[in-house]
């Protein structure tokens, strides 16, 4: 089953090699470089560096604690403890992927977990204890407590605090406010990437034994997202424009309970909220998530959004409000004094009064197709964390099966990374990858008012609830944008559109195409789960043609085995 083909003048290199010439070439060569300073990036590369001595960059957007990873409040799904098991875990999973898990991936997940769990300790995390045992806490669709978590509600800064002390003791080389361009690949095998130095305000070819893709998400593609400045899905879009095959695009999930405001990212309100008793209410302060699931409040997080959104429609109101003002006022502060504190300085006491609150793009259940080991479909190049897509979350992702993600399939895809770093070592001409010639500059291009006008587009037609007529207008749109590059202007900004566009674009052809709703991916025009037809995976491969031009046409559906159901 093939989908309708589609040009989108996108070429295979953002930047030419007399650009590279103009502005400045440096080449540095590595044992390993990962693209990405979250809890993946960080992870692998501690992984490498316990089997030994290994050069290795760290490449980030922006400061390396700009990152999903710093902002996750939640924290890790684990099997800890004999009230609980991995079947438990496993099957939680399973339920809220509706159909689409991985079930390989998920039961690697649920097992391999408390051992990285207790790695983390041994860093040097601090997660939460009483008398001498790890606390737990429970979140939606998981029907017993196995979340750890750390400093009440900021799991994923303390992580991201040790795990970046350890890299830097370590010597690794980290590379802020540096721009990753493109992978740098020759006859299906990576040697690195094309990087932007703002601080050195030149091009630098990053060469590598073997490279990893942990750029996180693309939650900025929309208006209001919990995601950090950084997640514009760079690292689906270099991955595709290079070759690999990226699948399950079409899920993206909101987080159900985002503060209301203006600014973005928004504050998540952690799921925990609702896991330690919190309630969801109307405009009018009428509970309703008992109307639309019988776990009421801790309902899957596709559930959660639909139910919001429906009394948002229904009350004629941009919010609805959740309410923790039944429980204690010192348990609140302690138990969440991030959420607490910044409420405070945003006008609200949450102890004391409801607060508003609306669903967020929140994470992409798809991403970089890899196996069990983070191997990409380019040979020497891996995918880990939320960029990457193992199939283990399916159609909806289960809460705080994220961070865990990175831990397990970090330190596979790191350790078979090690076997290829064996006495290799990459000797490459950097001018054999790019294109010689110039191009005219691109004029008048407003790149920072395409960067609104899509999110606001993609936030109208391909968020929570789409249709037909919505996701064939937005095509349309992004296809313009699309073709207006001829040239893609050397900037940072220019690049991140670029990005933006080619992935927006893919994301909105899965969604097209799958004329269901399942999990996350929600259509108006076909409301019903269909496994007749649909329990199948999404995977886009791209075709390169004449002139660098991509041709991102090539989606074909593969069938999920019947056990993954």
């Amino acid at each position: 089953m093939r989908g309708e083909r589609f040009v989108a003048q996108v070429k295979r290199y953002l930047v030419s090699l007399d650009e590279c010439r103009s502005q400045g070439l440096a080449v540095r060569s590595y044992d390993a470089v990962i693209v990405g300073s979250g809890i993946a990036g960080l992870w692998t590369a501690l992984q490498i560096l316990s089997a030994g001595d290994a050069k290795i960059a760290i490449v980030s957007k922006a400061s390396a604690h700009e990152c999903n990873t710093y902002y996750a409040q939640g924290g890790i799904a684990a099997v800890l403890y004999p009230t609980d098991s991995p079947e438990m875990h496993f099957n939680d999973t399973v339920e809220a992927g509706a159909g689409l898990c991985n079930t390989e991936a998920v039961w690697v997940l649920v097992t391999e977990t408390p051992l990285r769990i207790h790695e983390l300790r041994s860093l040097g995390v601090r997660f939460e204890e009483e008398d001498g045992k790890l606390k737990l806490t429970r979140e939606g669709a998981h029907r017993v407590s196995r979340i750890v978590y750390a400093r009440g509600d900021r799991t994923g800064y303390e992580i991201e605090q040790v795990l970046l002390r350890k890299a830097r003791e370590k010597g690794v080389d980290l590379l802020e406010w540096t721009f990753a361009i493109d992978l740098l690949t020759m006859d299906g095998e990576c040697f690195g990437v094309l990087a932007w130095s703002e601080h050195d305000r030149c091009y630098m070819a990053l060469l590598g034994s073997v490279t990893f893709i942990c750029t996180g998400g693309a939650g900025q593609l929309y208006e209001s997202t919990t995601n950090a400045k950084v997640a514009t899905g760079d690292g689906l879009a270099m991955a595709y424009r290079a070759g690999a095959t990226l699948a399950d695009l079409e899920f993206i999930q909101f987080h159900p309970t985002a503060l209301y405001e203006i600014r973005s990212p928004r504050l998540l309100i952690s799921e925990t909220v609702r896991g330690e008793g919190g309630i969801l209410l109307n405009i009018n302060r009428e509970r309703f998530m008992p109307r639309y699931h019988p776990m009421g409040e801790l309902a899957p997080r596709d559930v959660v959004c639909r139910a919001i959104l429906n009394e948002m429609k229904r009350t004629n109101s941009e919010y609805v409000f959740i309410d923790v003002t039944s429980l204690d006022g010192d348990l609140i502060r302690k138990r969440f004094p991030y959420i607490y504190e910044q409420c405070l300085e945003r006008g609200y006491n949450i102890a004391k009064q409801p607060i508003p609150v609306a669903p967020a793009a929140h994470y992409i259940m798809g991403g970089v197709s890899v196996d069990l080991y983070g191997r990409t479909s380019i040979r020497r190049l891996y995918a880990v964390g939320e960029v990457a897509c193992t199939g283990l979350h399916g159609a909806n992702r289960l809460a705080s099966n994220s961070l865990n993600e990175a831990l397990v399939f970090g330190k596979r895809a790191a350790t078979d990374a090690l076997q290829l770093m064996k006495n290799a070592t990459v000797n490459v001409d950097v001018r054999a990858f790019l294109e010689e010639r110039s191009e005219a500059k691109e004029a008048n291009i407003d790149f920072v008012q395409i960067h609104s006008n899509l999110q606001k587009l993609m936030s109208e037609s391909v968020g929570i609830s789409r249709e037909k007529q919505g996701l064939e207008a937005a095509r349309s749109q992004i296809e313009q944008w699309l073709n207006s590059f001829k040239h893609v202007a050397p900037t940072a900004k220019a690049w991140e559109v670029a990005n933006m566009l080619l992935v927006c674009r893919l994301i909105v052809e899965s969604a097209l195409m799958r004329t269901e709703s399942r999990g996350a991916h929600f259509r108006e025009d076909y409301p019903d789960r269909d496994d007749e037809r649909w329990l199948a995976r999404i995977v886009h491969a791209s075709n390169r043609i004449g002139d660098h031009i991509l041709v991102p046409g090539k989606v074909s559906i593969s069938r999920v085995a019947k056990e993954s159901s």
